[in-house]
């Protein structure tokens, strides 16, 4: 008589283990590869067939040897014994696993004794990189410790070819797909160029499982993977890279499959979903049918945040009121020791809980309050938390200024980060967010964000230093054809609704990627013309006698040629140079490099230059952040314009990819100093 056991799978699901994240931490060092043992042990307690892991294995894409030999060693202990495997592949495993020199499961390998298989894709943390495209996962799957699936080599269409599994009656499709860029997915996904394959026979009676690792949570307009695009057929999607656990699974009721989001096993940034209780899940599958029980994590520190806000505390204290400081400090501790008496109810009879917990107070001082020293605070703390060196987190609300209505950005709560958690954040996201969140008062009006985010990747990746200028000249044309074919009424209310209908029936079509196209080709015919002028004009040759040097009157004839700025070393080296005519400062480079940057419109279907001289525009080529010149406009935030810049800098003082007026590299400290007073003076210039 078959026993209930013989046709249910077991599967033990965890995502974003994070291996030596903070491995050198005096404190933290061991927390990942603490809870790494305890989620294997797990899956020996319970008997699973497998263990199905949602990529981030590794917090680095180079993990150290300790991590790697950590991971060994937990993956050994667990992994390999005598217990019989009870559940047969039945894909073509040369498929599944085509990118490994050993195209099987390793359970299957005679020379290896496996008990426990682990099947696992790869993470953004954890991806393949270098020529080979080999990544730490691959380490494992060459040692017979892991099975790795869900690879793609191709970067223009996805075909995702499942792994069929089977355990008496029950038959398993288990779809994966590895971390890869959440724009390019997205777009492959709207192209129609991602395929899930199916089982030829009984399509219908396999429980379709898929594992994927992307952004969940919309960042941007297509810095996410909407559950939307996956396919209707799909049973449970085991989501990664979300590190919120939310592993109750969630019907998602336009495709009828659930979604599960396990999230990480270790706490990698002070923020609110990172609080949420920590589990790993182990999922029961019956033919169609399914069952997940959570599981806590006993090994996880804990974590315990709060949000006080000064100015709801009139009765305590006010900014007029003289020992402010120390009212505010004491009410501050008071927070403080109240999460760490709780963290102490909770651990008690929970041996494996770590010792030291957590501890993240988010004071608002908005409302004329100041802030105080937090290391001297914290020092008050060092020997009963983790984390002595951030324990308070200041931020304040931008309060709003009269007649401004329209939401924007609180620049001074970004840069009160603490640095682990500045250095975390994505540009791209931030630049996103200043749109949407400055929408109606500094705005792209003629291009696209998506549209002219490709121009600014062509400037800078492939060094197409016309690609922005000829986007913004071929969008004008278009744009004034546009206006004159629809005879649209003389007032600048209608050409401004009609320009603003036209950029938005553009936004994600075949259309933008056509204008960039041809953006770039006029770009590479400039740079073309370019390069043959300036071959005649040097005349090269052997005798140095022939090379003339130009004036600055034969300069200003020169053809517009954007550099980065630097300067001839035959001119000015501080950067401002003469007066030009304009009456803003120069940077004394050859031809038109020191030529004032035209704010051009749309008038009547003319172009007009209002000849508006920005001289930030050479200052920021010069320090190599060219990139961010896709936003400034007359209307432009130069806050936001500082925050970016100074965003590019790395902490300490290490060698700096930017080099002064003399082409010296300059190190970060040097280059910050220069770059903060540089964007102090454009502000007071303009």
């Amino acid at each position: 008589m078959r026993s209930a056991n013989s046709d249910t799978f077991k599967i033990l699901i965890a995502t974003d283990i994070h291996l030596g994240y903070l491995e050198k931490d005096a404190i933290r060092g061991n927390d990942t590869f603490v809870t790494f043992d305890e989620i294997m042990k797990q899956a020996v307690q319970n008997e699973v067939d497998f263990v199905l892991l949602g990529g981030d294995l590794f917090h680095d894409n180079k993990p150290s040897r300790k991590t790697m030999h950590c991971c060994m060693e937990v993956m050994r202990k667990y992994c390999m014994g005598d217990r019989p495997i009870i559940f047969e592949i039945l894909s073509d495993q040369a498929v599944n696993f085509s990118h490994s020199k050993f195209p099987w499961v390793n359970y299957l390998d005679s020379n290896l004794n496996i008990s426990i298989p682990v099947f696992s894709v790869h993470g953004n943390h954890d991806d393949p990189t270098g020529a080979d495209g080999l990544c730490a996962i691959d380490l494992l799957s060459c040692a017979g410790l892991i099975n790795h699936f869900g690879r793609s080599r191709s970067v223009e269409k996805l075909e995702i070819s499942p792994v069929l599994l089977q355990k008496g009656n029950t038959r398993i499709a288990l779809y994966g797909i590895g971390s890869i860029p959440d724009e390019r997915l997205y777009r492959m996904f709207i192209n129609n160029q991602v395929t899930m394959l199916r089982p030829r026979e009984d399509e219908d009676g396999w429980f379709n499982l898929f594992v994927i690792h992307q952004n969940r949570s919309k960042h941007g307009a297509t810095n996410y993977i909407p559950e939307q695009f996956l396919d209707d057929f799909l049973d449970l999607v085991v989501w990664g890279h979300e590190h919120e656990c939310k592993i109750a699974p969630v019907r998602n009721e336009q495709q009828l499959f659930y979604v599960t989001q396990p999230g990480s096993s270790v706490i990698t940034s002070l923020s609110p979903g990172e609080a949420v209780k920590k589990h790993i899940g182990l999922l029961r599958v019956k033919g169609k049918k399914m069952n997940l029980q959570k599981i806590p994590l006993q090994t996880i520190r804990q974590f315990f945040i709060q949000d006080v806000t000064l100015s709801e505390h009139p009765d305590l204290f006010s900014p007029e009121q003289p020992n402010v400081m120390l009212k505010v400090m004491a009410f501050c501790q008071e927070k403080v020791e109240e999460m760490l008496e709780e963290a102490e109810r909770q651990r008690l009879g929970n041996s494996l809980t770590p010792e030291k917990p957590l501890i993240r107070l988010r004071v608002d001082y908005s409302g004329g309050f100041e802030v105080f020293n937090t290391m001297r605070f914290s020092q008050k703390f060092v020997d009963r938390v983790a984390n002595p060196k951030d324990i308070l987190h200041f931020i304040r609300h931008r309060e709003a200024k009269d007649n401004i209505k329209e939401e924007g950005m609180d620049f001074e709560a970004i840069l009160s980060r603490p640095t682990s958690e500045v250095l975390q954040l994505r540009v791209e996201d931030l630049v996103k967010e200043y749109f949407q969140k400055a929408e109606k008062n500094v705005q792209l009006s003629l291009l696209t964000e998506q549209g002219m985010g490709k121009a600014v990747q062509e400037f800078v990746d492939k060094e197409e230093k016309d690609a922005i200028e000829e986007l913004i000249k071929y969008q004008l044309e278009k744009t004034q054809r546009y206006l004159r074919e629809r005879r649209v009424e003389a007032t600048e209310e209608k050409i401004d609704e009609e320009i603003r209908q036209f950029r938005d029936s553009k936004r994600n079509t075949a259309e933008e990627d056509e204008e960039v196209q041809e953006a770039i080709i006029r770009a590479k015919a400039h740079r073309d013309r370019s390069d043959s002028v300036r071959d005649d004009d040097l005349n090269l040759s052997d005798e140095p006698a022939d090379i003339a040097v130009e004036s600055d009157e034969e300069s200003t004839s020169a053809p517009t040629i954007r550099g980065r700025g630097r300067g001839s070393r035959g001119t000015s080296r501080r950067g401002r140079g003469a007066a030009s005519k304009s009456g803003r400062g120069g940077h004394g480079q050859k031809g038109s490099l020191s030529s004032a940057l035209t704010s051009k419109s749309i008038m009547d279907g003319e172009i007009q230059s209002h000849h508006t001289t920005v001289t930030y525009y050479d200052i920021i080529f010069c320090c190599g952040c060219h990139k961010y010149v896709t936003f400034l406009n007359e209307d432009a935030d130069f806050t936001f314009l500082l925050f970016m810049l100074l965003m590019e800098m790395p902490e300490g003082n290490h060698t700096f990819p930017w080099r002064d007026f003399n082409g010296f590299h300059m190190n970060s400290n040097k280059a910050y100093n220069y770059l903060f007073h540089s964007c102090v003076s454009l502000v007071l210039m303009v």
